[in-house]
């Protein structure tokens, strides 16, 4: 019958066309599950010959030199490294690192970029700190951050979280109202899960500075003294506090002063932002020494 629908009476077509329909969901089926996936065994062969390229190249060829002045026998060695095996994503990752240092930012992120595509869960959430903190490319980090909140959920990189890195890039795209409602949810989160003493002075304070940009004085004074609960000699909340008390007028010229020279004092001592690396980068409304 269904041969005749075809209108075909050729035995010799009949019967190709019977291989066919037999032959080919079988050939379907192999091809399936005998995809290019490797065995668990290869795949940890693979990690354990990453590893060796890894000592090699980086821990006993580039750690050897200082890529503060050597950086051209660094990015060598790791070259090295990478020609034996070009998807080590933590080698591109320590080829950009020196350049961001260095404030070499669009150089850096060509490697960087490299080290996402090799393995995007573990760099995609250090590039949306790169770009937050050291190039400066707000938009782009938000839409990292977005990326990886969306694989993993609201983790941490850098001792922060990337709810935090997303609302501090409104800040500095001037989205004062966004940024608030950011940091609002996300310190709220923060101490559900562990108490008042779960968020960090500094999300406190770029917290409050959310609010200082919006010109609510008395909320923002409330979270710069949250912050200096928990760093007390703190000079940035210090003074971002004196200017939003000089809009109040319950509070007196001389308490003003008074704070203006407690932190002065403070930034003199060095007692900053502290985050590891403000020592290579100014961070949004931190106050230079003048």
């Amino acid at each position: 019958m269904f041969f005749k629908k075809l209108n075909i009476s050729n035995l010799k077509e009949r019967f190709r066309i019977f291989l066919f329909i037999i032959i080919c969901p079988s050939l379907i089926l192999i091809s399936l599950f005998s995809c290019d996936t490797k065995p668990a065994s290869a795949q940890t062969s693979d990690k354990e010959n990453q590893e060796k390229i890894i000592d090699e190249y980086l821990n006993n060829c580039a750690k050897n030199y200082s890529y503060s002045f050597e950086m051209n026998k660094w990015q060598e060695c790791l070259d090295k490294g990478l020609e034996k095996d070009s998807t080590i994503a933590y080698l591109w990752q320590q080829k950009a690192m020196p350049l961001f240092k260095a404030r070499k930012y669009e150089a850096g992120m060509v490697f960087l970029d490299k080290a996402v595509k090799y393995d995007e869960k573990k760099w995609l959430a250090y590039r949306g700190f790169i770009k937050c903190i050291f190039a400066k490319t707000y938009k782009s980090a938000i839409a990292d951050f977005e990326k990886i909140k969306s694989i993993e959920g609201n983790s941490f990189v850098m001792d922060h979280t990337y709810n935090f890195h997303i609302a501090l890039s409104y800040l500095q795209l001037n989205e004062f109202e966004k940024a608030e409602k950011i940091f609002t949810k996300d310190i709220e989160e923060q101490v559900s899960q562990w108490g008042e003493d779960g968020y960090h002075h500094l999300d406190l304070f770029y917290y409050g500075i959310s609010l200082y940009e919006q010109q609510k004085w008395e909320k923002a004074i409330t979270q710069f003294n949250k912050s200096l609960e928990k760093y007390p000699k703190f000079t940035e909340p210090m003074i971002y506090k004196a200017f939003a008390m000089s809009h109040i007028d319950k509070y007196s010229q001389e308490e003003i002063k008074s704070l203006v020279i407690e932190a002065k004092e403070n930034k003199n001592l060095g007692n900053t932002i502290n985050e590891d690396n403000a020592v290579y980068e100014m961070y949004p409304y931190q106050i230079r020494v003048h």
